[in-house]
């Protein structure tokens, strides 16, 4: 996201899209594990995104919060590079369907304007719904499957989407203003939050950005390919359950997060098993098959 030099260039030569979806992600606040950030540049090198436009940082970034990078071109030309917000354009697999990804630092200032800018964006693309990434620390033990929950602030994004309406109040990041910013435009959006565990001093968390990636993967009906992600993930929970080991306080703390894990999900299978009918259960499974393919 910070290798080239911003621009607005590319408004011109726009492709031409087919029922385009978004998908953005911010670092910074919103990012816990740098999960969300993660999950979107992997998005963008799977499905060689190509460069769109940029947002100008001028209006919008503190560059003693969120300063330029110095670089060395041929070993002497020293060039500055500007971290800001970014838009590529890709063809999702296997289909004539188009997404576009927003890779995005959130703002310093003008947080209303910002998303007004990238609602802009979004529909002069055409764009027919917007979905957020994000990650949040929480009381969850790493041992266990990450999970993501999936929110929407209208009835619209809940029925055509499958997600829950969003009932947090307390602060809030970027992410839900953009939402909103969406939703207030007339453009279907949904979030799904990762929750990473809180005591995990590591600051990539892998295995957070797999469980947000198998989330695209439903939200859109298409395979995401995830390389060597899941091997990092798989390293990261040996990594982090060997600390844990180390401390007699860390490894019963985990205990317990495991305890109340194992409770959540019974009475969520429980739940589960009231709610779902055998058509249903068939249906997802066609649908993943149809993801991976004869060959899986």
């Amino acid at each position: 996201m910070t290798d080239r030099e911003p621009s607005t260039a590319g408004t011109g030569d726009t492709p031409a899209m087919v029922e385009p979806v978004l998908i953005a992600a911010f670092e910074g606040w919103n990012d816990g594990g740098e999960a969300a950030s993660t999950a979107l540049e992997h998005l963008e090198l799977t499905w060689d995104a190509e460069s769109l436009t940029s947002i100008d940082p001028e209006e919008y970034y503190d560059f003693q919060v969120t300063r330029p990078h110095v670089k060395l071109s041929d070993g002497v030309t020293r060039r500055i590079e500007w971290q800001t917000t970014r838009l590529s354009w890709a063809t999702l697999p296997g289909t004539d369907r188009h997404v576009v990804l927003v890779n995005g630092i959130e703002p310093n200032l003008r947080w209303r304007s910002f998303c007004a800018e990238l609602v802009g964006h979004a529909q002069r693309l055409g764009v027919t719904k917007v979905i957020t990434l994000g990650a949040l620390l929480t009381e969850v033990p790493h041992t266990r499957p990450t999970p993501v929950n999936g929110t929407s602030w209208d009835a619209e994004s809940l029925a055509r989407m499958g997600t829950e309406p969003a009932n947090y109040e307390g602060p809030t990041g970027i992410v839900a203003v953009f939402q909103q910013a969406c939703v207030q435009a007339g453009i279907p959006a949904v979030s799904y939050w990762a929750e990473v565990p809180h005591y995990v001093s590591q600051a990539q968390v892998p295995k957070a950005a797999v469980a947000l990636l198998h989330r695209i993967e439903e939200a859109l009906d298409v395979e995401v390919p995830l390389g060597g992600l899941p091997e990092k993930a798989e390293e990261w929970e040996r990594t982090v359950s060997e600390m844990a080991d180390a401390d007699d306080e860390v490894r019963e703390y985990v205990r317990q997060l495991e305890e109340q894990a194992s409770e959540s999900e019974a009475e969520d299978t429980q739940a589960g098993l009231r709610d779902t009918s055998g058509d249903s259960i068939a249906a997802d499974f066609e649908r993943y098959l149809r993801r991976r393919g004869p060959n899986s």
